[in-house]
């Protein structure tokens, strides 16, 4: 497993270092001789001749003049150019021993090879005046650019400003971060590599890897059963079928024993009239689901009856209005049998009903929305929520007692104690029905007796890996969601 850090955790551990005797000067020293080695490993990999650091006033610009100084020394061809008119202690320090080719001003030469050397952490506003038209200058160079630390332009939680540098490589220094993996960092930073500056961060978000993942698919015995696996509910309501029908399939394939279907009549009307149509609603779906693909669900009717499955999931295409509130009250109020599910609609109810529903669980609780819908539930914006959504997911997570699987390229899954932020995942994934199958296989997951946050890191690993397999056969547009749960089993074998 890895970890991934914010950026206040990395600068607590740079302060921690000088506490403990290393000096400010020392720690930039040691991060240019790790980019002089990681810019000198990319010449020599890619055949390029030269190198150009473009450098700012801060202690990102002292890490390049560090690591110029070093290769100028080895017989490189490097220079620096350097626009900045203010300049920190250190970087000015850096500066005054670098003695090869400066450039103050934009030159007319072209170099194969840039090492972004601008901004590093810290970035708060939009870069301007001489940072923009070098950053503008880097992106129209056609040259093959490393980035220091971050991407010149990157903010600490993924948000691009205008302009940022698009990046083929980032060696970020001292440990991961949040931001390179958050929002746009996940399409601007390209190949990630950490400069081991000696420093050791605490806490950080879990970065889960294929052997973490495969701990929860243990070597079945043989002599086992379906009902030593659990069994899982996904309820379905008659607005639309197709959404809980996708997680009844995902549910298939997460090793779960039974897999059972319970329609509702919330969308009918009230009485006796509206549930014999329901009841007759029920027994044409359960033929139509026999005589497709999912003949192995179980099917029944719901109508507030206790539940005991392990694992029960709610809201795919349940529809928002007072028949959805109330199922999801009775749920919260009464379901003690395992772990509940609330995806979709379920999510857009707790919004407009209010979130005191929540206060009412009597098991664990896993929300999955997306960022949209997680707007809607702390009312708050979209470009607020993409700001710190790591933080505002685990604010959220500890408040409601409940695991948040907050929804994005990379998603963040925290519990208030335990933060997660997965990794895989491709723009196959963009279509609807991706996050019903997410839902299926993570309710399934949860059934086989793994714990939330637990469950909810294996499913986003492996829905990220059927993403990414599906988009190798079929390319990212011509992927749909019933692609995934084909695909699912083949992530699992690979494990």
């Amino acid at each position: 497993m890895k970890y991934s850090y914010s950026i206040n955790e990395i600068r607590a551990a740079d302060e921690e270092a000088v506490r403990e005797g290393t000096s400010s000067l020392e720690l930039m020293e040691r991060a240019g001789r790790q980019l002089a080695e990681g810019v000198l490993r990319v010449m020599r990999e890619k055949q390029i001749p030269d190198v150009l650091f473009v450098c700012g006033g801060g202690n990102n610009g002292g890490d390049g003049y560090v690591a110029a100084r070093i290769l100028e020394m080895q017989g490189v061809d490097v220079a620096v150019l350097c626009l900045a008119r203010k300049f920190s202690h250190d970087c000015a320090e850096a500066a005054k021993q670098y003695k090869g080719v400066l450039f103050g001003r934009i030159p007319r030469r072209r170099y194969a090879l840039i090492a972004d050397c601008i901004f590093g952490t810290g970035l708060k506003s939009a870069p301007a005046d001489e940072a923009a038209a070098l950053i503008d200058f880097i992106n129209a160079s056609g040259a093959y650019v490393v980035s220091c630390d971050l991407p010149s332009g990157l903010s600490e939680n993924g948000v691009a400003l205008s302009p940022c540098v698009k990046a083929d490589e980032t060696l970020t220094v001292g440990g991961m971060k949040n931001a390179l993996f958050l929002a746009d960092g996940a399409d601007i930073a390209g190949k990630i590599g950490l400069l081991d500056i000696g420093i050791a961060p605490q806490g950080g978000a879990e970065i889960w890897e294929s052997v973490d993942v495969k701990k929860f698919f243990p070597k079945r015995k043989s002599h086992s059963n379906k009902g030593n696996y659990g069994s899982v509910a996904i309820l379905a309501t008659c607005n639309m079928l197709g959404a809980p029908l996708l997680a009844a399939g995902a549910a298939l394939k997460s090793g779960v024993g039974y897999t059972d279907i319970y329609m509702t009549s919330s969308s009918l009307p009230c009485g006796d009239a509206g549930k014999i149509a329901a009841f007759q609603m029920a027994d044409e779906l359960h033929r139509a689901l026999c005589a497709a693909k999912y003949p192995a669900c179980r099917f029944t009717f719901y109508d507030g009856e206790p539940i005991f499955a392990e694992a029960v999931a709610f809201g795919m295409g349940a529809g928002v209005g007072e028949g959805t509130r109330a199922i999801l009250q009775e749920l919260l109020s009464t379901y003690q049998s395992g772990t509940l599910v609330l995806d979709a609609d379920a999510l857009n109810t707790l919004g407009i009903y209010g979130l005191d529903l929540l206060q009412e669980k009597k098991c664990p609780v896993i929300v999955t929305p997306h960022i949209k819908e997680f707007s809607r539930l702390i009312k708050k914006t979209v470009p607020e929520v993409l700001s710190d959504p790591v933080g505002l997911a685990a604010e959220f997570a500890r408040e409601y007692g409940v695991t948040v699987v907050l929804k994005n390229n990379h998603t963040v899954i925290t519990d208030g104690e335990r933060t997660a932020i997965n990794t895989t995942g491709s723009p196959a994934l963009a279509k609807g029905g991706s996050g019903d199958v997410l839902t299926g296989f993570l309710a399934g997951t949860c059934a086989r007796g793994v714990p939330p946050f637990e469950a909810a890191c294996v499913a986003c690993y492996l829905l990220g890996r059927a993403g990414e397999l599906a988009e190798q056969e079929r390319g990212s547009y011509c992927v749909s969601a019933d692609d995934l749960t084909e695909i699912l089993p083949k992530c699992i074998l690979s494990l």
